[in-house]
């Protein structure tokens, strides 16, 4: 028979005998029960950087567990601590936690230090961790004089933090005065040092109060740094200021300040580095200034970031990768951009790792003779440093035992005795950091358990996966096997699976499938099984569903849903709208399968579901409601009641009162019935509780009353639109004081200890108290004794607890309640029973079955009731693989426990390791813990198939030869009888080729292919087997080369950028006539790549077309079957460049307008000379003022128009970035050429014909100012003059 392994569940093995699995052995951390003699283990323990509040008192934990009992000392600073020599510490009762009482007296700072437990008994000792102690400081900011700043409208501004160090380091924010935070944006943000960074400022960031907040969380305290003042002054301020101080013609210009691209204002340089540690987040930032705001981008260079890892912070300016990885180190570039240009910054990430588990030590229980390994195996960067001690002391100087060996990390024992048991620690270091493990060897025997409630029953819908658990412990190992029906039918692989927890799965019961199923555990100590029911119900079904309506607005609507079900089930049916509950309105009626709305309004509307529940399934269905308006008809206005008034209390007695009131309007609807509340003055004012309803034609109500309640009462009234508001509180009524006249509830009787009985109640509240003096009298006997009742009588509590009672017997339990005014009636009495304590006796007659290769069941003998001493909970298995069968097994042997509820006596344990040795044993299990153990029964499982090879190689690649290298199965499962290899050519088209078979000896691990394809790529298939059969595949794939000599390949890819250009160029070797191609695409973008041929065999390539100032990634690869592609390179194109001016006199369209406006001139000259022959007078100064100097409007970029005229330095090419200023203006460092040089004063121009026009010179009289420009229309040099 074959098992076949599947993750989580293993299927049964068909054939005709029983079914029957064993459980593997699971590896975990092995938990021993505490009434088994074990070595100490650490479970609670500060942590390792322990920083304290030095207001309150130390509390340094250390708890273990053990037997015996651990007892507990101390280390500090490497030296013993001797407790008893310092008042102020004190440690915990059974415990090693230490308290140091420092509010009393004393320092923090007295007790810091490294601080180590060491927790010890007669098997061995466990330490800590070394526990460094810190009190948390948080100083004061340092005192400083911060001046105001000023500056203008547009500038980039850095407001610094600088917090003071704390110990864990504060939390930083900005607010304002009015602790109100600072809002934050794209252009506004806080760096991770805490400053508050300004791209650019605007005149609203103009403000006194920027306040920069730490806060110190550890010590709840917040320290505030002095405000710093920021001024914005826009134009209109400079301008204001610039004129008391200088001449009216030095004014600025329109805008603020000039936009700019971006700079970085942090981090500094073009790169910088980071260090981070492995599984922490990775922080990186980039905050960069420039006008218009710059966007901020990120890549990683080489590589993509972590998608499901990676977060954007701060407006993007921060990017995050959580649980950061070594794989994660590499060169980062965040990309600041902006309408002007971009600028990046390469970030190198180096990923460190503190030391880290990749198999840390685990307990070990070892039978006498049996052979065991612990483990400790780290990871880290650097790699971690392995060392060892035992019970707390360097293994090197401690103890000799003849059963131990130590290989590096891992220690071997071989043949143990008792004397070997200790704890064993192992510490693994770097400069990062260190782990440190306890790991016990504990030398130990127990019969089978289940621990699965007897006769728990099991319904299931059909057709739905049916799971019946198993619940079991044993040692040795029980084996675990399926029943069913009284005549013990075997449950067989075709429908039946068994997960590893013991519970047999029917993946699709059906109604063949209801009966009584039995699950058997047995061990060599003896057998249990329980019983356990299962029931096959038919599916609820929805056979009238509702349908969609469409409802004027006024009228009532229906939804109807009937559901068919089965008959044992009760269903249950809900209606909902919009997926929510339905409105609380009373015209939302539902009764047994219908749904009606009446007086449907506009917010009825909506998708209206009906839910049918049982206890086992639920089906659903939808409608929609659509509400349109109805024809407009003339209607009564309808509204809920006004409110009842004239309320009067009369007829007061002790016990009832009559209440009368007057009922206020109906609003068009009749009043259904009026609703009375009350309110208790005394016990619970402000709380208003239902009393009493009467009909709406009822003005008056009698009403019974309870003693020593201070009466309030208000009536409401309801029509069918709904309820009135509540009247107004009528009189007061004190009522007076009597005897309860009820008990507390919810009695009942428990103990938490072997020898007492704790009795618990719920209390009355104050308003069934009745009077003042509310008490209780506790009553108990046994119940099976002639004792007298003994009574106490107690305040108003809910537990009292009687001592020096026998264990687990039960009482007859009493509470009664009294006052000032009497006794409440005789209660009931209410059996309990005292504490519980451990079982006495151990399961006996433990058996086991081994049912195949992973399943075996376990029986064993019920413990009598009298010696369980308390409730039984059941029993419980535990198991362990001690050895293969055919050697010894060489991993660290594990302990499970599998507990079955209730009386069972047996139980299957699933998923054991086939070829291996296993031990058990059961103990019975009540309320207060685990009785003593059966003896150890010991049973082996057969052989199975092995798992895949553990790697599979092909190396020393020919022309027709592949060397195969390999590691065998890590688990055999058996003894290897031969490996099989399969292997099939496959060609250009993936084609695959005959296969070949080929068996390979046991022995092996290095097989040579010969005879094969040259230039071939083959397909392998690898596999070992056992006697059972063959086992799991491995598949490797592999090429015999081209020529032994030759090995093509495209290196040294290098790239030379322009601004929409590259040139790329390579190297080559291998075979001629090779066809290369060019991919490239945006770096970082998810877009496919863009191929372009390379025309016959050269070894470079143009690309064009590219977008200036964007990175590029790039790859060369060649065509054909044998392609091979380069690694990828990574370039940026320049950024945009101005526009060079065009020598437009060379043009022919200027050259023909000029010829134009040269015979204009001419006409014109004739015109004039005629007038001034006839006496006319040229205007000069009239045309001047008429007409603005040509020569001063700028040449657009765009449209081509004309700007003013330069000398011969004005044809080179602007400057990268360069723009002539949109107000006119020209800066003094943009030009060195000054228009003052060629003519008299600051107003010199030149002529249409470029000539200098010398009779204009001489100031203008000022021209009224035109948008936001100065009061003076500004010529190049008056713009150049004005400028500061």
């Amino acid at each position: 028979m074959q098992l076949k392994i599947m993750p989580k569940k293993k299927h049964l093995s068909a054939g005709r005998a029983p079914l029957m699995l064993f459980l593997c052995q699971m590896i975990s951390a092995l938990e021993v029960p505490l009434d088994l003699v074990q070595p100490p283990t650490i479970t609670q323990q500060s942590p390792k950087d322990y920083i304290i509040d030095p207001r309150e008192n130390i509390v340094i934990q250390c708890e273990a567990k053990g037997k015996p009992s651990p007892s507990f000392s101390w280390t500090r600073n490497g030296t013993h601590f001797d407790i008893d020599k310092d008042p102020l510490v004190t440690m915990k009762p059974g415990s090693g936690t230490l308290t140091i009482n420092i509010m009393s007296e004393g320092k923090a700072e007295t007790y810091e230090g490294v601080y180590q437990c060491t927790a010890r008994n007669e098997r061995g000792a466990a330490i800590s961790n070394n526990i460094v102690i810190r009190p948390s400081r948080s100083p004061l900011w340092t005192k400083e004089k911060l001046e105001p700043i000023i500056l203008r409208n547009g500038q980039s501004l850095v407001l610094p933090c600088r917090p003071p160090i704390g110990l864990p380091p504060p939390i930083i924010f900005w607010m304002d005065n009015s602790f109100q935070r600072l809002p934050q944006s794209e252009r506004v943000s806080q760096g991770l040092n805490g400053d508050l960074y300004f791209s650019n400022v605007l005149p609203e960031d103009t403000r006194e109060d920027y306040i920069c907040y730490a806060r110190f969380n550890h010590t709840q305290t917040i320290q505030q740094k002095q405000p710093i003042s920021v001024k914005v002054i826009s134009v209109d301020e400079l301008n204001d200021t610039i004129a008391a101080n200088l001449s009216d013609t030095e004014f600025y210009g329109a805008k603020s300040h000039r936009q700019r691209p971006p700079t970085f204002l942090t981090p500094d340089g073009n790169t910088s580095r980071k260090e981070e540690l492995r599984g922490n987040v990775l922080s990186l930032e980039c905050i960069a200034e420039g006008l218009p705001t710059p966007i901020i981008y990120w890549i990683k260079e080489d590589g993509t970031l972590p998608i499901n890892r990676t977060f954007y912070r701060n407006f993007k300016k921060t990017l995050q990768i959580v649980q950061v990885t070594e794989a994660d180190s590499g060169n980062y570039q965040c990309i600041a951009k902006n309408a002007l240009g971009a600028i990046h910054h390469t970030i190198s990430v180096t990923v460190k790792a503190a030391p880290y588990w990749i198999i840390a030590p685990q307990n070990l229980v070892l039978s006498p003779e049996e052979d065991g390994t612990l483990i400790c195996r780290a990871n880290g960067n650097p790699k971690p440093r392995i060392s060892w001690l035992s019970n707390g002391v360097p293994i090197e100087i401690a103890p000799d035992d003849p059963s131990r060996k130590i290989d590096g990390d891992t220690i071997i024992f071989s043949k143990v005795q008792e004397r070997s048991s200790a704890v064993y620690q192992c510490n693994a270091s770097n400069e990062y950091g260190y782990l440190l493990a306890n790991a016990f060897v504990n030398v130990l025997a127990e019969p089978p358990r289940i621990l699965t409630s007897a006769n728990t029953l099991y319904q299931v819908i059909a057709n739905r996966p049916a799971l019946l658990d198993c619940a079991f412990f044993g040692s040795p190992l029980p084996t675990i096997e399926w029943f069913k029906g009284a005549k013990g039918s075997a449950l067989r692989e075709d429908i039946y699976v068994l997960h590893e927890n013991g519970t047999l799965e029917i993946p699709v019961a059906q109604k063949d499938s209801t009966g009584t199923y039995t699950c058997v555990a047995r061990n060599k100590l003896g057998m249990a099984n329980n019983d356990v029911h299962l029931e096959i119900k038919d599916p609820t079904r929805i056979i009238k569903q509702p349908e969609y309506a469409v409802v004027q607005r006024g009228s009532t609507v229906s939804f109807e849903c009937k559901v068919k079900h089965d008959h044992t089930l009760i269903p249950t049916v809900m209606w909902l709208k919009d997926h929510g509950e339905l409105p609380n309105d009373g015209r939302f009626t539902v009764d047994k399968d219908r749904l009606v709305v009446a007086d449907v309004n506009d917010d009825d509307g909506g998708t209206y579901t009906c839910v049918a529940n049982t206890t086992l399934d639920n089906v659903s269905a939808s409608a929609v409601l659509s509400v349109v308006a109805p024809t407009p008809t003339p209607a009564p206005i309808y509204d809920v009641p006004n409110p009842p008034f004239d309320l009067e209390l009369t007829d007061q007695l002790d016990r009832s009162v009559q209440l009368s009131w007057t009922p206020g309007d109906d609003n068009n609807s009749p009043i259904t019935k009026f609703i009375i509340e009350y309110e208790d003055a005394m016990h619970e004012p402000g709380l208003w509780h239902h009393q009493t309803e009467v009909p709406g034609t009822q003005t008056t109500a009698q009403l019974k009353l309870s003693p020593y309640v201070n009466y309030s009462f208000r009536v409401m009234a309801e029509n069918n639109l709904g309820r009135s508001l509540p009247s107004e509180a009528s009189e007061q009524y004190l009522t007076k004081a009597a005897e309860p006249d009820k008990n507390p509830t919810a009695v009942e009787g428990l103990g938490s200890e072997p020898d007492n009985l704790v009795i618990t109640w719920k209390p009355l509240n104050g308003f069934e108290s009745n009077g003042p003096g509310l008490q209780y009298k506790v009553s108990w006997r046994q119940k099976d004794g002639d004792d007298e009742w003994t009574s106490v009588v107690v305040a108003n509590v809910s537990k009292y607890i009687v001592s020096g009672t026998p264990t687990f017997v039960p009482y007859l339990i009493k509470v009664q309640a009294l006052n000032d005014a009497g006794f409440a009636p005789e209660p009931a009495a209410v059996m309990g029973h005292s504490g519980e304590d451990l079982p006495m006796v151990a399961p006996g007659n433990v058996r086991v079955n081994v049912v195949n290769s992973t399943l075996a069941e376990v029986h064993w003998d019920p413990v009598p009731l009298k010696s369980i001493r308390g409730h039984l909970q059941g029993y419980r298995i535990y198991y362990w693989k001690a050895q293969s069968s055919l050697t010894r097994n060489r991993r660290h042997i594990e302990k499970k426990i599998l507990t079955f509820q209730g009386s069972k006596t047996h139980g299957m344990l699933p998923g054991l390791e086939p070829f291996s040795h296993y031990t058990l044993n059961v103990r019975v299990v009540n309320g207060k813990g685990e009785g003593p153990a059966s003896p150890d029964k010991v049973f082996n499982t057969p052989e199975g198939v092995p798992s895949a090879p553990s790697s599979l190689k092909i190396v020393n690649p020919t022309l027709d030869s592949l060397t195969l290298e390999w590691e065998p199965p890590s688990h055999p499962n058996g003894i290897l009888t031969e490996y099989t290899l399969k292997y099939q050519p496959i060609n250009s088209t993936h084609e695959l080729g005959p296969l070949v078979d080929l068996k390979i000896p046991a022995n092996k691990t290095r097989w040579i292919l010969k005879n094969l394809n040259f230039s071939t790529r083959y397909k392998f298939y690898f596999y070992a087997q056992t006697a059972a059969g063959s086992g799991i595949q491995i598949t490797e794939e592999a090429i015999t080369t081209v020529d032994e000599a030759v090995y093509p390949g495209i290196s040294k890819l290098t790239t030379a950028a322009a601004e929409t250009s590259a040139n790329i160029s390579w190297e080559y070797e291998g075979p001629e006539l090779v066809n290369f191609y060019v991919e490239y695409g945006v770096a970082g973008s998810k877009e496919e790549w863009r191929r372009e041929i390379v025309n016959g065999s050269r070894s470079f390539f143009g690309l064009k077309g590219l977008m200036p100032g964007t990175a590029y990634k790039v790859r060369v690869g060649a065509e054909g079957d044998s392609g091979f592609v380069s690694s990828e390179d990574v370039f940026e194109t320049g950024p945009a460049m101005a526009s060079r001016q065009v020598d437009i006199a060379t043009q022919g369209w200027f050259i023909g307008l000029m010829c134009a406006v040269a015979l204009l001139i001419l006409i014109l000259l004739i015109v004039c000379f005629i007038r001034r022959n006839k006496g006319g007078k040229y205007p000069v100064k009239e045309k001047e003022d008429a007409h603005a100097d040509p020569e001063i409007q700028p040449m657009k970029e765009d449209d081509g128009t004309f700007g003013e005229y330069s000398d011969a330095e004005d044809h080179k090419p602007l400057k990268k970035g360069s723009r002539t200023p949109s107000d006119r203006t020209v800066k003094k460092e943009d030009s060195d050429d000054s228009l003052v040089d060629y003519g008299e004063g600051v107003n010199g121009q030149f002529n249409e014909d470029g000539s200098f026009i010398g009779q204009y010179s001489g100031k203008k009289e000022k021209e009224p100012a035109e948008g936001n420009e100065s009061s003076e229309a500004p010529s190049p040099v008056n713009a150049m003059n004005s400028f500061v």
